[in-house]
């Protein structure tokens, strides 16, 4: 019964957000709360709801943060030079241009944090899809299929998540996993090359003036009209060195990302800005962007509270794995793969990583199959998982990119689902997961 109801309520929720009858951010307070009530749970609602918020109230926190760093960074001009460079290479080709995002976001996302990917890229690129006239969905769209391939590295989170569950070391579930991630890579370059063709053929080759073009990649940066009055250039490697000592804080986990952000943030502002006034400028600046992504964090601490409070998640995932038969068992590995994308896409990873995934490593141990194989399995659904509505970073992307949220999920699902399909594939070539 518990676990109808809690697919009932995943289902009704992606309904009415895709349809547009409801906002994410009124949907993830409001269904939980209402199955909930149906459920029989009313007078714990309030505890299980409270429960969650806390549990994402890091990750709120971290993107605050992160928010305003890097708005703090993109309006004293750190990544000037590197937009300057892009454009200067894709000029008017919707190929190159779309082709230079999954570059972009690819080596950007070295550094595990999909928020920082997605801040740099979209403010890199949204003024060239904006000055063509491009489908503004493509942008987000090869963003989170290549932060989806990165996600995999081991400072990003699922690896780790798969690696303590079930008690492994991360070089022998990690290391094979870097020719899939190559495969994934090469396949969100692929797609890119499909879209920039549809756009090509739809725009052509467009010629404008670089100039007027570079300057308004870097107004949609600066989110300011007085540019040359944000922009600090004799303090490029110094805001380069911060930005550095940031990323080398993140990959080593020497503090909390959350006090991380917090304290590069207030060496930036303080920098870059030394007037009072011109730092609650520059916060106001990108509150907006702020209040956007974090109301929809804590929103979506309601919706993770109750499903795990209420035992819906466990016995989502009871139900899901009580239906594979006996004669599939030695294949659990490639049926892992497979399930990954919807169980990570209803869920979040911990409740995926450290509540299902031990019970079929279980389940596949029967049949002599390894933990590792498994662990490897199961994260080779991450590019959907990032477009699951209880992903906060993705609220970031949509927001920025400025699209609804239901047109982005119909838009980009099919093409998740094939990234993924290919790092299987991949994944039974190389023989890191037995077929």
């Amino acid at each position: 019964m518990l676990a109808l109801l809690g697919f009932s309520m995943v289902i009704v929720f992606m309904f009415l957000i895709m349809t547009k009858r409801l906002s994410a951010l009124i949907a993830l307070m409001v269904i939980p709360v209402l199955f909930g009530i149906i459920g029989g749970f009313a007078g714990d609602l309030g505890e299980m709801s409270l429960e969650g918020i806390k549990q994402l109230a890091p990750t709120g926190v971290m993107l605050m943060f992160a928010i305003l760093y890097f708005g703090v960074m993109i309006d004293a001009g750190l990544f000037d030079p590197v937009v300057h460079k892009i454009l200067k290479i894709v000029k008017g080709d919707p190929v190159k241009i779309v082709i230079g995002t999954a570059v972009l976001v690819l080596t950007v996302s070295l550094d595990g944090d999909g928020t920082t990917s997605y801040m740099i890229t979209v403010s890199a690129m949204l003024p060239l899809y904006k000055r063509l006239g491009m489908n503004p969905l493509i942008l987000p769209a090869i963003a989170l299929m290549g932060s989806g391939v990165m996600n995999l590295i081991p400072w990003g989170g699922p690896t780790a998540r798969a690696v303590s569950a079930l008690g492994l070391e991360m070089s022998e579930v990690f290391v094979p996993l870097i020719p899939v991630m190559i495969g994934g890579a090469a396949w969100v370059i692929f797609t890119a090359y499909l879209f920039g063709m549809k756009e090509r053929k739809r725009l052509g080759v467009i010629k404008f003036d670089y100039i007027q073009t570079e300057s308004s990649a870097f107004a949609e940066q600066a989110a300011t009209v007085e540019m040359t009055e944000t922009k600090r250039p004799k303090l490029l490697w110094v805001n380069f060195a911060l930005t550095a000592a940031l990323m080398a804080g993140l990959i080593m986990g020497i503090m909390p990302l959350s006090v991380l952000f917090m304290i590069a943030f207030a060496i930036a502002i303080v920098i870059n800005y030394p007037s009072l006034e011109d730092q609650k400028e520059r916060i106001a600046a990108h509150s907006s962007n702020v209040l956007a992504v974090v109301s929809l964090v804590f929103a979506a601490g309601i919706f993770t509270g109750i499903l795990s409070g209420t035992k819906m998640v466990d016995a989502m995932a009871n139900s899901l794995v009580s239906l594979i038969p006996d004669a599939l068992g030695p294949h659990l590995p490639i049926i892992t793969a497979i399930t990954s994308m919807p169980f990570t896409f209803f869920m979040s990873n911990d409740a995926y990583y450290f509540g299902v995934l031990p019970i079929i490593a279980e389940a596949a141990a029967t049949y002599g199959i390894e933990a590792v194989e498994i662990a490897r399995a199961s994260l080779l659904g991450q590019p959907v998982h990032l477009l699951s509505p209880l992903v906060a970073s993705t609220y970031l992307l949509v927001g920025m990119s400025k699209v609804d949220f239901g047109d982005y999920q119909r838009f980009t699902l099919k093409w998740t689902v094939g990234t993924s399909l290919v790092m299987l594939v991949v994944a039974l070539l190389t023989g890191i997961i037995s077929f």
